[in-house]
């Protein structure tokens, strides 16, 4: 897609982040832009920002986990706009912690918003989108799912995330090759980012009152956000950085975006783990004080 201008985005975790930065553009560019985020507040406030660069505005505030939620906010597209040309994907939330320290409430949470949300808003818009194809040769669609390095890696002390992300990209992937059994007008993509400051870190304070834990932070899930914290404020890539590599993925038809592409040795290293059959290698084998730093702080009595 290369003419964006008349055409219509849809953007989840609309409020911040990749998905703000993205809605910047698509006003720049001339789209009508439909802003979905749980935030209500954030959200009034990046609306307003993005009608100032000129774009027609169609704001929801809405949980993504919730089906019906979604399909409503389909359905107000559809009367609005009409089937879009763009639809991202895009709400998450971060979690840290060793695996089996993680409660029943972290993993509804954690996977309600990265993999459910991505699951309500491909069966929502798919359809739609499929059937704009079938009735004009010149549409053209692209659903972009956000994933993360960590979807294809398997970083330690940070399960739940892992989990969500690693299914975000099978779902992408197949979502791929199955688009391309019916038609070529809608593609999909998957944006796999890195440790970018997108406000993810703090996503906590969007959780919901019935999914909170009862209990402290473990040490392990403290360990695992103030190590979090420091990589993404220290990342050089910007979240507007990402939104505009997701536009030329929309331009060139380029399924895999990612942030930082050097990380992609450690995926490779994976792969290779995986093809060779041997142990996973040790995540931390080129910053070894990264690892000692994270060992000594769980085994601390």
């Amino acid at each position: 897609m290369n003419d964006f201008k008349g055409r219509t985005a849809v953007i989840t975790g609309a409020a911040s982040g990749f998905g703000l930065q993205c809605a910047r553009i698509a006003a720049q560019q001339g789209m009508n832009v439909v802003m979905a985020d749980v935030q209500a507040d954030a959200l009034a406030t990046s609306v307003t920002e993005v009608e100032a660069l000129g774009a027609v505005v169609l704001a929801y505030r809405l949980d993504v986990s919730k089906a019906d939620q979604v399909e409503a906010m389909a359905a107000a597209t559809r009367r609005r706009f009409g089937a879009p040309h763009f639809v991202f994907n895009n709400a998450g939330v971060g979690s840290g912690g060793l695996i089996w320290e993680n409660s029943v409430q972290d993993w509804e949470w954690v996977l309600g918003v990265n993999l459910w949300g991505v699951v309500h808003g491909v069966r929502a818009f798919t359809p739609m989108m499929l059937e704009a194809a079938a009735g004009d040769p010149a549409y053209e669609g692209h659903i972009v799912n956000t994933a993360s390095m960590a979807g294809l890696l398997n970083p330690p002390n940070m399960g739940v995330y892992n989990v969500s992300k690693h299914a975000v990209v099978s779902l992408s992937e197949t979502l791929y090759q199955d688009l391309g059994l019916v038609t070529d007008q809608v593609h999909a993509h998957v944006l796999c980012p890195y440790f970018v400051p997108t406000g993810i870190t703090q996503s906590s304070r969007n959780r919901p009152d019935a999914l909170k834990n009862s209990r402290p932070p473990t040490r392990s899930e403290l360990i695992g956000q103030a190590m979090s914290d420091k990589a993404v404020g220290s990342g050089r890539v910007s979240a507007a950085d990402v939104a505009a590599k997701v536009f030329d993925a929309m331009r060139t038809n380029h399924f895999y975006i990612y942030s930082h592409p050097k990380a992609l040795s450690s995926v490779q290293t994976r792969l290779e783990d995986v093809m060779q059959g041997r142990n996973p290698t040790d995540p931390f084998k080129d910053k070894p004080e990264l690892g000692v730093q994270l060992r000594t702080a769980l085994r601390a009595t």
